[in-house]
């Protein structure tokens, strides 16, 4: 007979507990209550969100799909606030009542708020500026609010508080972190350690540090204006983030007579203390008086429940978690794994320190076995340590070999070598056993196992490890992912061979593309972009446009904003304006009440948060040419003064850069790109770390670099070469942007795509033309340039009815169960 079993907590450890028991058959109806209005994602992966380098749907575990199609009834956004343990139901804050025959509580953890004056505003919670970073809503929160302001205070020096403080240097300028003990992350790290971790956060990342700090009030009357420390201290802010710790959400517990302490206390198979029916698992659970933040104890946590509540293994248990991590805090590698200090004299100590390069290693050896360890900025040996860990592996005499690969080259953990429990995907708990028994199943492409196991899937620092198991689970016979290869998803073939077949049929459309060279002619919404760039790359004035292959931006011309906004960026060339320009610019933002005018790192302005049904009118009004700041193109040529007024140029960069971006303008590309021309070594447009760059040196020549990146990736460009005049600079420009048009992967930057060919084999084609092409793609580019139009002439004609029909204002919709 089929039972029902309710979760209570929609998080992490509630969804991973499903799914386990989903997957032993469990005979369960299953309803799912969740705080959050969302399907499930991974909080980990936060930190990224923030930090841009993540979108919010690389961050969902379980989107809604999923609730659906497994038949569980999901109610988001739905608190329960209490259980009647003897009618076995759950009352929720919606006034329903919930029956239930099995019953997991995974409440998780919130933030902990120290006890700050004025930390909270009686009519609104947290004092306007001030954000807790745990959940989706707290980082977009974060996010909106720091458009307008330009200094941060991260109050917490644990990871959390590192990684929100990594993030916020995205959207600031400037950002502090306080914490108030005398070293980082002091549960993870001993002394040394924790200071060598803070110079490197401090020298290479640019964030101030400051330890010892007891925060005891937040300034400003309406709106956060400083922080207050203990001695003090006034620190001047307008953004507070808290990532002082967590604490379990165990009220719903507590208010409904289960046995709480520090958690909620539970026995090895999960069960709630005296009751039968009523399990407990994740960050709220209280284990032999044990609490666990970290996601591999959950993991173990979640089999065990499953196990027992489907009676798969009824005698399972959950006995504890030797906890160790191995993670990059704030782009710094760090890894801890058991004791941060000696507690005996026997205890053998091992360590290793170079300030310089912020390295630190520290071993504690105890009977023999691996106690605990400690690494700062390296990384290497991270894997071995922890299997020596969990596993009290006989250790080397040698103990140095522990931590360095010595009279031999760098070693890297071998996939045969590692026993099946070994963890390999700290972030979603997957072990070496696992990626192996999905190779075994038939699966034998990096990529698919990836998607079975969400190995890799997190943070993404294991990938490189979980490639070697899955050849050597293969037996060295590993697939090569056939859709790997593919130029867009719903198109099988790679980028030539695609080409090369719009070339042979004359498609000249995205849909006439899906209809000849796909199978059953599915026209699959992910390819359009990507192939209407490509399509407009090689068919210039030929190709037939549809509406529907454009994203939103493409179909308005603008960038599109988290409100449904839109940005307008008008073009200044090489980033020079009139006093005329600026004028008509702000007399728009004015007439239009633009709610932001925001100065580029492009050196261009940027009005922001403009609905687009005004769009055309404000066009009309700035009659300027569009700064293509929305699309996959040629965007801007940053400069420099140049030797018209710098006392350092040796060469015009303004004058070239303008030259630059009035013969490229607009031109289509896979990826977009950013350009920039600097008058001397100086490099005040930093030039070094655009898509190209070029550097005026003595003697009238130019140095021209390409793959150059400085946003989530750094890269400094490779040297292409040296040239004697601005025309040669144009020249070359526009071949190497043609080839890299024509063979770069969709979405794929120029920093990915050089080092992909390397410079030596771009170097071959696009300056010594040994392949005997440079005529071809210098024709071929100037066809593109000679094809240019202005998109905002449609602002006359629309293309569609709808093209500018108002989209705003947007509302949220109703939260509603999946299934009733």
């Amino acid at each position: 007979m089929t039972q029902k079993l309710v979760v209570i907590g929609n998080g992490m450890a509630g969804a991973r507990t499903v799914e386990e028991i989903l997957a032993r058959n469990g005979d369960f109806s299953i309803t799912m209550f969740g705080d959050e209005p969302y399907g499930n994602y991974n909080r980990i992966m936060l930190s990224n969100l923030l930090a841009g380098v993540e979108d919010e749907d690389g961050i969902y575990l379980n989107d809604l799909s999923w609730y659906a199609d497994n038949d569980i009834t999901l109610n988001a956004g739905v608190k329960i606030e209490r259980i009647d343990r003897f009618a076995k139901k759950v009352y929720a804050t919606d006034g329903t009542a919930t029956p239930y025959d099995k019953l997991i509580i995974a409440t998780g953890s919130s933030s902990w708020t120290p006890p700050i004056k004025n930390i909270h505003n009686p009519k609104r919670g947290f004092h306007q500026g001030v954000f807790a970073f745990r959940t989706l809503d707290d980082t977009r929160g974060m996010i909106r609010y720091a458009r307008d302001h330009e200094r941060a205070v991260v109050i917490g020096g644990g990871l959390l508080g590192l990684e929100a403080a990594r993030g916020l240097q995205n959207h600031l300028s400037d950002v502090t972190l306080l914490h108030a003990a005398g070293h980082l992350m002091e549960r993870q790290l001993d002394e040394k350690a924790g200071h060598m971790l803070q110079a490197s956060v401090e020298n290479k990342l640019g964030i101030k540090v400051i330890t010892n700090a007891m925060t005891t009030e937040i300034l400003g009357k309406d709106r956060v204006t400083g922080v207050k420390l203990a001695d003090g201290t006034v620190i001047p802010c307008d953004v507070v983030v808290i990532a002082a710790g967590i604490r379990p959400n165990t009220q719903v517990a507590a208010d409904s007579g289960l046995t709480v302490e520090r958690g909620i206390v539970v026995d090895d198979q999960m069960r709630v203390q005296d009751e039968d029916d009523i399990y407990s698992v994740g960050e709220c659970a209280q284990h032999r008086g044990n609490l666990y933040g970290l996601v591999a104890p959950l993991w173990d946590q979640a089999k065990v429940l499953a196990d027992h509540v489907t009676g798969r293994d009824v005698e399972a248990a959950y006995t504890g978690s030797k906890l160790s991590t191995k993670l990059k805090v704030a782009g710094i590698d760090v890894a801890s794994m058991g004791l941060i200090a000696p507690e005996t004299d026997d205890d053998e100590v091992i360590i290793y320190s170079e300030p310089k390069k912020g390295v630190y290693k520290q071993l504690i050896i105890r009977d023999g076995a691996l106690a605990g360890a400690i690494l700062v900025g390296d990384n290497s040996k991270a894997a071995n340590l922890i299997q020596s860990f969990d596993r009290a592996q006989a250790l080397p005499e040698e103990r140095a070999e522990m931590l360095f690969d010595i009279g031999g080259p760098a070693g890297e953990v071998k996939p045969e070598d590692m026993p099946d429990d070994a963890q390999v995907c700290n972030c979603n708990g997957v072990s070496k056993g696992a990626i192996c028994g999905v190779v075994q199943g038939g699966c034998k492409t990096v990529s698919g196992v990836m998607d079975k196991t969400r190995a890799g899937k997190g943070c993404g620092t294991c990938k490189p490890l979980v490639q070697r198991i899955v050849e050597w689970a293969a037996g060295g016979e590993a697939e090569e992912d056939p859709a790997a290869s593919w130029y867009v998803p719903g198109v099988p073939m790679p980028k030539p061979e695609l080409m090369a077949a719009i070339r042979r049929f004359e498609l000249k459309s995205v849909s006439s593309v899906f209809d000849k060279l796909v199978p059953g002619g599915e026209h699959d919404a992910k390819s359009k972009m990507g192939l209407a760039s490509l399509l407009k790359m090689m068919w210039a004035d030929e190709y037939v446009d549809e509406r529907d292959a454009r994203f939103i931006n493409d179909r308005v011309h603008g960038n599109i904003q988290k409100d449904g906004t839109f940005s307008v960026v008008p073009q200044m060339k090489g980033g020079v304006t009139t006093p005329a320009e600026l004028k008509r610019i702000a007399e728009v933002a004015e007439k239009y009440n633009v709610p932001m005018v925001k100065l580029t790192g492009g050196q261009r302005i940027d009005l922001l948060g403009i609905p687009k049904e005004q769009l055309p009118a404000m066009w009309a009004d700035l009659d300027m040419p569009s700064g293509y700041a929305y699309a996959k193109s040629f965007r801007t040529v940053k400069t420099c003064v140049g030797s018209d007024f710098c006392r350092f140029g040796v060469g015009d960069s303004t004058a070239l850069g303008i030259a630059i971006e009035e013969r490229y303008q607009g031109l289509e590309g896979p990826g977009k790109m950013k350009l920039a021309v600097t008058g001397c070594p100086r490099n005040c447009a930093e030039a070094y770390v655009k898509d190209l760059g070029v550097v005026a040196i003595d003697g009238g020549r130019w140095e021209i670099y390409v793959g150059g990146a400085a946003g989530a990736h750094i890269r400094k460009g490779d040297l292409l070469c040296t040239v004697d005049s601005a025309e040669e600079v144009i020249r070359l420009t526009g071949r190497f942007l043609q080839y890299y048009r024509e063979n770069a992967n969709w979405l794929e930057r120029t920093y990915a795509f050089v080092p992909r060919i390397g410079i030596e084999r771009i170097r071959e084609i696009v300056i010594e033309d040994t392949d005997g092409i440079a005529a071809q793609l210098d024709a071929a580019v100037e066809e593109a340039v000679q094809s240019y139009k202005d998109p905002w002439k449609e602002r006359a004609a629309p293309a569609t009815p709808g093209q500018f029909r108002t989209s705003l204002p947007l509302t949220v919709l109703p939260q509603v169960p999946v299934r009733s």
